[in-house]
């Protein structure tokens, strides 16, 4: 069996920070001599294994301004489905459906693999989720809850699911926010909205995946049914002014 090449090692050691989040997208890389250091590794190797990764569209090099981590594995769940959504009201029950799949399942996860440090993470961004709740900026509210249900998706420790769950996300910000923005004019809605994820929250905190399941999906069902009657709203509004 044939050694793999240094370089090669090296590059998927970078490859693995990049999955498991300690490098995200648009994060610059640490300068080659404190790399280097950390990874026990040459220059010559790290340079190698950049060139490789750059190569792969994984990093990108700016002259004069280091290497970064590109935004490829996010991006290619964007372009076309932003156009199709913008055209096709109906698909956005399709992404609500797999949300609820999606995010229950990674709650469920997040009850079981969540380390302490996520636990704390996550109930930090629901802290900041029900300060932001209690004000008026409502680009806030929707960025922090994006924060919560992200944080929760990486807590599941499952590489795809954190990725997906981040391009799902920023995918559908723009309707989240027109949805947040109806129910928060109804009062009994905004605590709706705040005591599901503290559900969540409490269920992850406390180890029960069952109930972070059920937690999750009911707070996405919500979501859904909602939506549901904003497009209904839409639907009427457009057949009155094409008549």
């Amino acid at each position: 069996m044939i050694a793999p090449r240094l370089a090669d090692v090296v590059a998927r050691e970078i490859e693995q920070r990049m999955l498991d989040g300690r490098l995200k997208p648009g994060d610059r890389l640490p300068a080659e001599r404190e790399l280097s250091a950390k990874l026990g590794v040459s220059r010559a190797s790290l340079r190698e294994a950049i060139q490789k990764l750059v190569a792969r569209g994984l990093l990108e090099s700016r002259q004069g301004g280091g290497n970064f981590v590109t935004d490829r594995l996010d991006s290619s769940f964007g372009n076309p489905w932003e156009d199709i959504l913008k055209n096709h009201p109906g698909v956005h029950e399709d992404m609500l459906e797999f949300r609820h799949m999606l995010e229950a399942r990674a709650a469920e996860c997040a009850a079981v693999r969540a380390t302490a440090a996520d636990r704390e993470r996550v109930y930090q961004c629901l802290v900041v989720l029900e300060e932001s709740f209690g004000g008026q900026d409502l680009d806030r509210q929707v960025d922090c809850d994006l924060a919560f249900h992200q944080a929760i998706a990486e807590a599941a420790h499952n590489v795809i699911v954190g990725h997906l769950t981040a391009s799902l996300l920023r995918l559908m910000r723009d309707n989240l926010r027109r949805n947040l923005s109806e129910l928060m004019q109804v009062p009994a809605a905004r605590e709706a909205l705040l005591e599901q994820h503290r559900s969540v929250w409490r269920a992850i905190e406390q180890g029960d995946a069952d109930r972070a399941l059920a937690a999750a999906a009911s707070h996405i069902g919500y979501v859904r049914q909602n939506l549901a009657r904003i497009l209904r709203s839409d639907a009427r509004l457009t057949l009155k002014s094409g008549t």
